[in-house]
């Protein structure tokens, strides 16, 4: 296929990227490099694949209309990863018009890209922050998620709502994936993994909040990069059965789907501080500190339709995980 990878020297976007060239697909990237966090890491994740033959690099912003418009025209995608957001939940709190942009009017002009050169499937990523206020676990993809509690999440939620009605309104095949705490090598600077990793090799204290009650449903970057695959390969379909009287709030009679991908295994934070200890042979001092506005106390991903759809369930242990970007971390900063 030719696939187009937004966010591609981005922490999931790069993984992806270099996954679909390894078998073979023709991979167009492109990514903004802005200063959220060093552009340096940026550069390093992208130097891994930029060189290969079947890849195409540009710095473009999601919000240049007529350059996206370009973009698809030019190249007639079979199928179209979104992965360019503005990330962070904190963030959100401080920077909101940010997430508007791209977010927003950045998806936008993704969804008119499809549907003006008839893309073969959308798959874009959403996040576990839909879920807000939900307390019933797992979260579930069959319910309501009406009640984010950061800009970060209503701008995903918004997502799935607008992919909605270009399946709808021009039978535009979309695919929208709430991934669960994302971690690994290569991860971003302001994740927790990294964030702990800095100060614990400086001798500087860790903020922990909620004191360190928090559980996450931790999933490892090349599980997660598996499920897009398995997803990108296989269109949504619509739902014959979808009932408006009793509305499935992950199907739709347009070819319209949503997942959770997720570990299916919620960790305390205390116990991934742990491994993080473990694997860089230092003791963490801990700042604890009460949650945090945007935050939610827990996540839990009800993976079902993945395992009876797909057939694929992520299985990465926190252990292994932790220790595998423990030893990327130590090389990648010397």
């Amino acid at each position: 296929m030719k696939v187009l990878v937004t966010g591609a020297a981005g922490f999931i976007g790069s993984a992806l990227s270099i996954r679909l060239l390894a078998r073979g697909d023709e991979v167009i990237g492109i990514d903004n490099h802005n200063d959220y966090y060093d552009p340096a890491l940026k550069e390093a994740r992208l130097a891994r694949h930029i060189d290969e033959p079947n890849y195409t690099h540009i710095r473009m912003n999601l919000e240049d209309r007529e350059g996206m418009a370009e973009l698809f025209k030019t190249h007639q995608f079979d199928g179209v990863v979104n992965l360019a957001a503005q990330a962070g939940v904190r963030y959100s709190l401080e920077n909101p018009l940010a997430y508007i942009d791209t977010n927003l009017v950045g998806f936008g002009h993704i969804l008119e890209g499809c549907r003006h050169n008839k893309v073969g499937h959308l798959v874009y990523a959403s996040s576990s922050s839909v879920y807000g206020s939900n307390t019933r676990q797992p979260f579930s993809t069959h319910d309501n998620v009406n009640h984010p509690v950061s800009l970060y999440a209503a701008t995903k939620k918004a997502n799935e709502l607008m992919a909605h009605t270009y399946s709808h309104l021009y039978d535009l095949p979309t695919t929208g994936l709430r991934f669960f705490t994302v971690y690994g090598p290569w991860d971003r600077p302001d994740m927790a993994l990294q964030k702990f990793a800095r100060a614990m090799l400086a001798g500087e204290k860790i903020q922990v909040f909620n004191y360190g009650k928090h559980r996450r449903d931790f999933t490892y970057i090349d599980d997660i990069v598996e499920g897009v695959i398995r997803i990108l390969d296989r269109p949504a379909p619509p739902n014959p059965n979808w009932d408006s009287d009793n509305p499935d709030t992950a199907t739709s009679k347009a070819p319209y789907r949503i997942y959770n991908i997720g570990n299916n295994n919620p960790v305390e934070l205390m116990d991934y501080i742990e491994a993080l200890e473990d694997s860089l042979g230092v003791k963490a001092e801990k700042e604890l500190l009460p949650l945090q506005p945007g935050d939610v106390p827990d996540t839990y991903a009800d993976v079902d339709d993945l395992v009876k759809e797909f057939g694929y369930k992520p299985s990465m242990s926190v252990k292994e995980g932790v220790q595998n970007f423990a030893e990327w971390y130590k090389e990648y900063t010397k």
